[in-house]
Protein backbone atom coordinates (compact mmCIF):
# COMPACT_ATOMS: atom_id res chain seq x y z
CA UNK A 1 0.00 0.00 0.00
CA UNK A 2 2.86 2.38 0.67
CA UNK A 3 4.13 2.19 -2.90
CA UNK A 4 0.65 2.76 -4.32
CA UNK A 5 0.03 5.63 -1.92
CA UNK A 6 3.36 7.27 -2.74
CA UNK A 7 2.74 6.92 -6.50
CA UNK A 8 -0.77 8.31 -6.20
CA UNK A 9 0.57 11.43 -4.49
CA UNK A 10 3.64 11.87 -6.68
CA UNK A 11 3.59 15.38 -8.13
CA UNK A 12 3.36 15.32 -11.90
CA UNK A 13 1.92 11.81 -12.12
CA UNK A 14 -1.21 11.28 -14.19
CA UNK A 15 -3.17 10.17 -11.11
CA UNK A 16 -2.01 13.23 -9.18
CA UNK A 17 -3.15 15.53 -11.99
CA UNK A 18 -6.51 13.73 -12.18
CA UNK A 19 -7.03 14.11 -8.42
CA UNK A 20 -6.16 17.80 -8.61
CA UNK A 21 -8.55 18.23 -11.56
CA UNK A 22 -11.31 16.46 -9.64
CA UNK A 23 -10.80 18.75 -6.63
CA UNK A 24 -11.08 21.81 -8.86
CA UNK A 25 -14.19 20.37 -10.52
CA UNK A 26 -15.82 19.73 -7.13
CA UNK A 27 -14.95 23.24 -5.93
CA UNK A 28 -16.33 24.74 -9.13
CA UNK A 29 -19.51 22.68 -8.89
CA UNK A 30 -20.02 23.63 -5.25
CA UNK A 31 -19.50 27.32 -6.01
CA UNK A 32 -21.83 27.18 -9.01
CA UNK A 33 -24.49 25.40 -6.97
CA UNK A 34 -24.32 28.00 -4.23
CA UNK A 35 -24.52 30.80 -6.82
CA UNK A 36 -27.49 29.13 -8.56
CA UNK A 37 -29.29 28.58 -5.26
CA UNK A 38 -28.73 32.20 -4.31
CA UNK A 39 -29.92 33.46 -7.70
CA UNK A 40 -32.95 31.20 -8.03
CA UNK A 41 -33.98 30.42 -4.46
CA UNK A 42 -36.82 31.88 -2.42
CA UNK A 43 -34.46 33.35 0.20
CA UNK A 44 -32.06 36.20 -0.25
CA UNK A 45 -28.51 35.41 -1.33
CA UNK A 46 -27.32 36.34 2.16
CA UNK A 47 -29.70 33.78 3.71
CA UNK A 48 -28.59 31.07 1.28
CA UNK A 49 -24.90 31.80 1.84
CA UNK A 50 -25.35 31.83 5.63
CA UNK A 51 -27.07 28.44 5.63
CA UNK A 52 -24.27 26.56 3.85
CA UNK A 53 -20.98 25.52 5.48
CA UNK A 54 -18.23 27.82 4.35
CA UNK A 55 -14.51 27.26 4.12
CA UNK A 56 -12.53 29.17 6.68
CA UNK A 57 -9.92 31.35 5.06
CA UNK A 58 -8.43 32.95 8.15
CA UNK A 59 -6.33 31.16 10.79
CA UNK A 60 -8.91 31.68 13.54
CA UNK A 61 -12.25 29.95 14.07
CA UNK A 62 -15.58 31.74 13.62
CA UNK A 63 -17.40 33.16 16.62
CA UNK A 64 -18.60 29.78 17.95
CA UNK A 65 -18.22 28.77 21.56
CA UNK A 66 -18.48 25.13 22.56
CA UNK A 67 -21.78 24.64 24.43
CA UNK A 68 -21.72 22.97 27.82
CA UNK A 69 -23.88 20.07 26.58
CA UNK A 70 -24.42 18.71 23.09
CA UNK A 71 -24.45 15.60 20.93
CA UNK A 72 -22.94 15.02 17.52
CA UNK A 73 -21.99 12.28 15.10
CA UNK A 74 -18.33 12.12 14.14
CA UNK A 75 -17.05 10.30 11.08
CA UNK A 76 -13.28 10.05 11.32
CA UNK A 77 -11.36 8.78 8.31
CA UNK A 78 -8.04 8.96 6.47
CA UNK A 79 -4.59 8.04 7.66
CA UNK A 80 -3.41 5.18 9.82
CA UNK A 81 -4.76 6.14 13.23
CA UNK A 82 -6.75 4.43 15.91
CA UNK A 83 -9.57 7.02 15.79
CA UNK A 84 -11.36 5.75 12.69
CA UNK A 85 -15.05 5.11 12.17
CA UNK A 86 -18.38 6.72 12.98
CA UNK A 87 -19.24 7.70 16.55
CA UNK A 88 -22.30 9.15 18.28
CA UNK A 89 -20.91 11.43 21.01
CA UNK A 90 -22.55 13.14 23.99
CA UNK A 91 -20.65 15.95 25.73
CA UNK A 92 -21.39 17.64 29.05
CA UNK A 93 -19.23 20.30 30.70
CA UNK A 94 -16.51 19.87 28.10
CA UNK A 95 -16.15 16.10 28.65
CA UNK A 96 -17.39 13.15 26.62
CA UNK A 97 -19.93 11.38 28.85
CA UNK A 98 -21.08 8.85 26.26
CA UNK A 99 -19.61 7.56 23.04
CA UNK A 100 -21.22 4.90 20.91
CA UNK A 101 -19.38 3.29 18.04
CA UNK A 102 -21.67 3.02 15.02
CA UNK A 103 -19.39 0.70 13.04
CA UNK A 104 -16.83 -2.00 13.86
CA UNK A 105 -13.81 0.34 13.92
CA UNK A 106 -15.55 2.85 16.15
CA UNK A 107 -16.91 0.16 18.50
CA UNK A 108 -13.39 -1.24 18.90
CA UNK A 109 -12.00 2.25 19.59
CA UNK A 110 -14.69 3.03 22.19
CA UNK A 111 -14.09 -0.33 23.88
CA UNK A 112 -10.30 0.12 24.02
CA UNK A 113 -9.97 3.89 24.48
CA UNK A 114 -13.25 5.45 25.64
CA UNK A 115 -11.41 8.43 27.14
CA UNK A 116 -9.87 9.34 23.75
CA UNK A 117 -13.10 10.13 21.87
CA UNK A 118 -12.86 13.88 21.12
CA UNK A 119 -15.24 16.72 21.86
CA UNK A 120 -15.76 19.35 19.17
CA UNK A 121 -13.50 21.58 21.25
CA UNK A 122 -10.77 18.92 21.04
CA UNK A 123 -11.11 18.83 17.24
CA UNK A 124 -10.93 22.63 16.99
CA UNK A 125 -7.80 22.61 19.19
CA UNK A 126 -6.24 19.91 16.96
CA UNK A 127 -6.93 22.12 13.94
CA UNK A 128 -5.38 25.14 15.68
CA UNK A 129 -2.30 23.09 16.61
CA UNK A 130 -1.91 21.89 13.01
CA UNK A 131 -2.03 25.52 11.86
CA UNK A 132 0.56 26.56 14.46
CA UNK A 133 2.77 23.66 13.33
CA UNK A 134 2.41 24.85 9.71
CA UNK A 135 0.79 21.60 8.57
CA UNK A 136 0.57 21.10 4.81
CA UNK A 137 -3.25 21.08 5.07
CA UNK A 138 -5.31 22.43 7.97
CA UNK A 139 -8.75 23.30 6.60
CA UNK A 140 -12.21 23.50 8.06
CA UNK A 141 -15.76 24.18 6.97
CA UNK A 142 -18.32 25.48 9.43
CA UNK A 143 -22.09 25.23 9.76
CA UNK A 144 -24.20 28.39 9.84
CA UNK A 145 -24.06 28.49 13.66
CA UNK A 146 -20.26 28.29 13.57
CA UNK A 147 -19.64 24.73 14.78
CA UNK A 148 -17.12 22.76 12.73
CA UNK A 149 -18.77 20.63 10.05
CA UNK A 150 -15.57 19.27 8.46
CA UNK A 151 -11.89 19.37 9.38
CA UNK A 152 -9.16 18.11 7.04
CA UNK A 153 -5.57 17.76 8.24
CA UNK A 154 -2.36 16.63 6.57
CA UNK A 155 0.73 17.43 8.58
CA UNK A 156 3.33 16.59 5.94
CA UNK A 157 2.70 16.61 2.21
CA UNK A 158 5.33 13.91 1.61
CA UNK A 159 4.37 11.61 4.48
CA UNK A 160 2.10 8.65 3.89
CA UNK A 161 -0.98 8.10 6.06
CA UNK A 162 -0.62 11.11 8.38
CA UNK A 163 -3.91 12.62 7.22
CA UNK A 164 -7.08 13.06 9.26
CA UNK A 165 -10.57 13.93 8.07
CA UNK A 166 -13.37 14.65 10.51
CA UNK A 167 -16.96 15.12 9.39
CA UNK A 168 -19.46 16.34 11.99
CA UNK A 169 -23.17 15.73 11.53
CA UNK A 170 -26.35 15.59 13.63
CA UNK A 171 -25.01 18.30 15.95
CA UNK A 172 -27.53 19.38 18.59
CA UNK A 173 -27.24 21.30 21.84
CA UNK A 174 -28.96 19.58 24.75
CA UNK A 175 -31.82 21.06 26.76
CA UNK A 176 -31.21 24.73 27.79
CA UNK A 177 -27.48 24.09 27.48
CA UNK A 178 -26.83 26.71 24.85
CA UNK A 179 -24.52 28.55 27.26
CA UNK A 180 -20.96 28.21 25.97
CA UNK A 181 -18.10 27.02 28.13
CA UNK A 182 -15.80 29.88 29.06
Amino acid sequence: MTAVRAFRGSPGSRTHRRCRARRWAVALLAGSSLWAAAACGDGSSAEVAASAPTALTTPGPPAWKEPSAYTYTLTSSEGERALLGTFRVTVRDGEVVEAVGLDDSARRFVRDRPDRVPTLGDLVRELAQARRDKAHTAEAAYAADGHPARITLDWDRNAVDDEARYVVSSYKTLGGAAQPNE
